[in-house]
Protein backbone atom coordinates (compact mmCIF):
# COMPACT_ATOMS: atom_id res chain seq x y z
CA UNK A 1 0.00 0.00 0.00
CA UNK A 2 1.43 3.40 -1.09
CA UNK A 3 1.18 5.91 1.79
CA UNK A 4 0.28 9.33 1.91
CA UNK A 5 1.77 12.86 3.08
CA UNK A 6 -0.26 12.07 6.21
CA UNK A 7 0.51 8.54 6.89
CA UNK A 8 1.70 7.93 10.43
CA UNK A 9 5.44 7.42 10.20
CA UNK A 10 8.08 5.46 12.12
CA UNK A 11 11.76 5.25 12.36
CA UNK A 12 13.59 2.21 13.79
CA UNK A 13 17.36 2.13 15.46
CA UNK A 14 19.27 -1.46 16.28
CA UNK A 15 21.58 -0.96 19.00
CA UNK A 16 24.18 -2.73 20.00
CA UNK A 17 26.01 -3.72 16.85
CA UNK A 18 29.28 -5.17 16.44
CA UNK A 19 30.45 -7.75 18.80
CA UNK A 20 28.66 -10.39 16.36
CA UNK A 21 28.01 -10.30 12.77
CA UNK A 22 25.13 -12.98 14.28
CA UNK A 23 22.22 -11.10 12.87
CA UNK A 24 23.94 -8.34 11.28
CA UNK A 25 23.38 -9.56 7.83
CA UNK A 26 19.57 -10.13 8.50
CA UNK A 27 19.04 -6.50 10.09
CA UNK A 28 21.04 -4.68 7.02
CA UNK A 29 18.65 -6.64 4.25
CA UNK A 30 15.75 -5.52 6.47
CA UNK A 31 13.19 -4.05 4.06
CA UNK A 32 13.31 -0.75 5.34
CA UNK A 33 15.95 2.01 6.48
CA UNK A 34 16.57 0.60 9.57
CA UNK A 35 19.70 2.62 11.15
CA UNK A 36 22.86 0.26 12.06
CA UNK A 37 23.44 1.99 15.46
CA UNK A 38 27.44 0.07 15.98
CA UNK A 39 28.91 0.06 19.53
CA UNK A 40 32.90 1.65 18.82
CA UNK A 41 36.06 -0.64 18.77
CA UNK A 42 34.17 -3.96 18.57
CA UNK A 43 35.48 -7.08 16.09
CA UNK A 44 32.81 -6.22 13.65
CA UNK A 45 31.91 -2.99 13.81
CA UNK A 46 34.06 -1.12 10.51
CA UNK A 47 32.42 -4.38 9.18
CA UNK A 48 28.78 -3.64 9.27
CA UNK A 49 28.99 -0.25 9.13
CA UNK A 50 30.34 -0.59 5.44
CA UNK A 51 27.55 -2.81 4.68
CA UNK A 52 24.47 -0.81 6.44
CA UNK A 53 25.94 2.08 4.20
CA UNK A 54 25.59 -0.11 0.85
CA UNK A 55 22.80 -1.11 1.98
CA UNK A 56 21.19 2.47 1.94
CA UNK A 57 21.20 2.31 5.91
CA UNK A 58 22.11 4.79 8.29
CA UNK A 59 25.23 4.14 10.47
CA UNK A 60 25.24 5.70 13.75
CA UNK A 61 27.73 5.44 16.51
CA UNK A 62 26.44 4.00 19.53
CA UNK A 63 28.42 6.33 22.00
CA UNK A 64 28.97 4.41 25.66
CA UNK A 65 28.22 6.90 28.32
CA UNK A 66 28.40 6.14 31.70
CA UNK A 67 25.44 4.65 33.97
CA UNK A 68 24.28 4.63 37.39
CA UNK A 69 24.62 0.91 37.85
CA UNK A 70 27.84 -0.73 36.70
CA UNK A 71 26.87 -4.70 35.83
CA UNK A 72 29.85 -5.29 33.56
CA UNK A 73 32.92 -3.84 32.32
CA UNK A 74 32.74 -0.51 30.90
CA UNK A 75 33.08 -0.51 27.08
CA UNK A 76 35.77 0.89 25.25
CA UNK A 77 35.57 4.47 24.33
CA UNK A 78 33.20 5.29 27.52
CA UNK A 79 32.55 8.65 28.90
CA UNK A 80 32.79 8.70 32.44
CA UNK A 81 31.67 11.24 35.08
CA UNK A 82 35.02 11.78 36.01
CA UNK A 83 36.06 12.70 32.26
CA UNK A 84 37.09 16.11 31.72
CA UNK A 85 36.54 17.98 28.57
CA UNK A 86 39.83 17.83 26.90
CA UNK A 87 39.33 13.79 27.35
CA UNK A 88 35.76 13.59 26.59
CA UNK A 89 36.81 15.14 23.37
CA UNK A 90 39.80 13.04 22.35
CA UNK A 91 37.65 10.20 23.45
CA UNK A 92 34.89 11.62 20.97
CA UNK A 93 37.61 11.63 18.14
CA UNK A 94 38.80 8.21 18.82
CA UNK A 95 35.23 6.55 18.81
CA UNK A 96 33.71 8.78 15.44
CA UNK A 97 37.51 7.64 13.81
CA UNK A 98 36.73 4.21 14.45
CA UNK A 99 33.63 3.52 12.37
CA UNK A 100 33.32 5.30 9.12
CA UNK A 101 29.58 6.92 7.78
CA UNK A 102 28.62 7.71 10.82
CA UNK A 103 25.59 10.57 10.42
CA UNK A 104 24.35 10.63 14.23
CA UNK A 105 25.00 9.35 17.36
CA UNK A 106 22.97 7.71 20.18
CA UNK A 107 23.92 6.57 23.91
CA UNK A 108 24.81 3.09 25.03
CA UNK A 109 23.77 3.37 28.76
CA UNK A 110 24.32 6.60 30.50
CA UNK A 111 21.63 6.66 33.01
CA UNK A 112 23.93 8.74 34.76
CA UNK A 113 25.79 10.88 32.82
CA UNK A 114 23.08 12.22 30.61
CA UNK A 115 21.59 13.06 33.85
CA UNK A 116 24.39 15.66 34.09
CA UNK A 117 24.00 18.95 32.58
CA UNK A 118 27.52 19.77 32.33
CA UNK A 119 28.74 16.83 30.59
CA UNK A 120 26.64 17.07 28.39
CA UNK A 121 26.55 20.65 27.71
CA UNK A 122 30.16 19.69 26.35
CA UNK A 123 28.98 16.72 24.59
CA UNK A 124 26.55 18.34 22.25
CA UNK A 125 28.93 21.73 21.75
CA UNK A 126 31.48 19.04 20.57
CA UNK A 127 28.97 17.29 18.38
CA UNK A 128 27.99 20.75 17.07
CA UNK A 129 31.51 21.36 16.51
CA UNK A 130 31.73 18.69 13.64
CA UNK A 131 28.85 19.23 11.56
CA UNK A 132 26.12 17.21 10.06
CA UNK A 133 26.10 14.57 13.18
CA UNK A 134 22.36 14.24 14.49
CA UNK A 135 21.63 12.83 18.04
CA UNK A 136 19.30 10.44 19.76
CA UNK A 137 18.65 10.23 23.74
CA UNK A 138 18.15 6.45 23.99
CA UNK A 139 16.58 7.89 26.93
CA UNK A 140 17.75 5.60 29.84
CA UNK A 141 16.43 7.91 32.60
CA UNK A 142 13.45 9.66 32.67
CA UNK A 143 16.76 12.51 34.49
CA UNK A 144 18.33 12.93 31.40
CA UNK A 145 18.77 16.45 30.04
CA UNK A 146 20.30 15.07 26.77
CA UNK A 147 17.28 16.39 24.04
CA UNK A 148 17.09 19.59 25.97
CA UNK A 149 21.46 20.17 25.65
CA UNK A 150 21.30 18.82 22.45
CA UNK A 151 18.47 21.05 21.14
CA UNK A 152 20.15 24.16 22.98
CA UNK A 153 23.20 23.79 21.32
CA UNK A 154 21.69 23.45 17.76
CA UNK A 155 22.15 19.68 17.57
CA UNK A 156 19.54 17.87 15.26
CA UNK A 157 17.81 15.75 17.48
CA UNK A 158 14.88 13.43 19.34
CA UNK A 159 14.69 10.75 21.73
CA UNK A 160 13.64 7.17 21.77
CA UNK A 161 9.75 6.43 22.75
CA UNK A 162 10.36 2.83 23.08
CA UNK A 163 12.02 -0.29 23.53
CA UNK A 164 11.06 -2.60 21.92
CA UNK A 165 12.70 -5.38 23.33
CA UNK A 166 13.91 -5.36 26.83
CA UNK A 167 11.68 -8.07 27.65
CA UNK A 168 13.24 -10.62 24.66
CA UNK A 169 9.67 -12.33 23.81
CA UNK A 170 7.54 -12.47 20.85
CA UNK A 171 4.72 -11.53 23.08
CA UNK A 172 6.36 -8.62 24.64
CA UNK A 173 7.88 -7.68 21.74
CA UNK A 174 4.45 -7.08 20.14
CA UNK A 175 3.33 -5.40 22.87
CA UNK A 176 6.02 -3.00 22.27
CA UNK A 177 5.01 -2.39 19.07
CA UNK A 178 1.82 -1.98 19.57
CA UNK A 179 2.92 1.00 21.83
CA UNK A 180 4.81 2.63 19.09
CA UNK A 181 2.41 2.20 16.86
CA UNK A 182 0.03 3.89 18.35
CA UNK A 183 2.36 6.85 19.43
CA UNK A 184 2.99 7.29 15.53
CA UNK A 185 -0.65 7.77 15.11
CA UNK A 186 -1.17 10.28 17.29
CA UNK A 187 1.86 12.33 17.43
CA UNK A 188 2.66 11.44 13.38
CA UNK A 189 6.08 9.87 14.26
CA UNK A 190 7.39 7.72 16.81
CA UNK A 191 11.08 6.09 17.19
CA UNK A 192 11.76 2.90 18.56
CA UNK A 193 15.01 0.87 19.62
CA UNK A 194 15.86 -2.85 19.44
CA UNK A 195 18.44 -5.22 19.34
CA UNK A 196 20.15 -7.79 17.23
CA UNK A 197 18.13 -10.52 19.32
CA UNK A 198 17.01 -13.44 17.53
CA UNK A 199 13.38 -12.79 18.40
CA UNK A 200 13.93 -9.09 17.51
CA UNK A 201 15.15 -9.57 14.36
CA UNK A 202 12.54 -12.58 13.41
CA UNK A 203 9.37 -9.94 14.33
CA UNK A 204 10.60 -7.46 12.19
CA UNK A 205 11.05 -9.30 8.84
CA UNK A 206 7.50 -9.92 9.82
CA UNK A 207 5.79 -7.07 11.00
CA UNK A 208 7.70 -4.80 8.55
CA UNK A 209 5.95 -5.94 5.66
CA UNK A 210 2.61 -5.40 7.64
CA UNK A 211 3.05 -1.63 9.02
CA UNK A 212 3.05 -1.08 5.23
CA UNK A 213 0.16 -2.57 4.16
CA UNK A 214 -1.96 -1.08 7.75
CA UNK A 215 -0.40 2.36 6.07
CA UNK A 216 2.41 3.24 8.18
CA UNK A 217 5.50 4.39 6.52
CA UNK A 218 9.04 3.31 7.66
CA UNK A 219 11.35 6.41 7.60
CA UNK A 220 14.83 6.84 8.30
CA UNK A 221 15.90 8.71 11.98
CA UNK A 222 16.85 12.00 10.77
CA UNK A 223 14.00 12.19 8.73
CA UNK A 224 12.14 11.71 11.92
CA UNK A 225 13.96 14.15 13.29
CA UNK A 226 12.92 16.49 10.64
CA UNK A 227 9.65 15.86 11.21
CA UNK A 228 9.64 16.85 14.04
CA UNK A 229 9.82 20.62 13.99
CA UNK A 230 6.02 20.01 12.26
CA UNK A 231 3.66 22.06 14.67
CA UNK A 232 1.95 18.68 15.37
CA UNK A 233 4.95 17.05 16.13
CA UNK A 234 6.46 19.20 18.37
CA UNK A 235 3.30 19.93 20.56
CA UNK A 236 3.23 16.08 21.31
CA UNK A 237 4.77 14.53 24.29
CA UNK A 238 7.52 12.01 24.91
CA UNK A 239 6.20 8.18 26.05
CA UNK A 240 8.09 8.05 29.31
CA UNK A 241 9.63 4.45 29.23
CA UNK A 242 12.50 4.17 30.31
CA UNK A 243 15.12 1.56 31.85
CA UNK A 244 17.20 2.94 34.28
CA UNK A 245 21.05 2.12 32.35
Amino acid sequence: METSSYAPRIAIIIDDLGNLMKNGDRIIALDAPVACSILPHTPYAVRIARRAHAAGKEVMLHLPLQPVEQFEVLSAGTIQIDTTRSEMRRILDFNLASLPYVSGVNNHQGSLLTRHPGHMHWLMSELRSRGDLFFVDSYTTKASVALRMAREHGVPSTRRDVFLDHTQTTAAIDAQFRRLKNLARSRGVAVGIGHPHTVTVEYLERAIPQLRADGFELIPVSEAIALESQPIVQAATFDTQSLGR
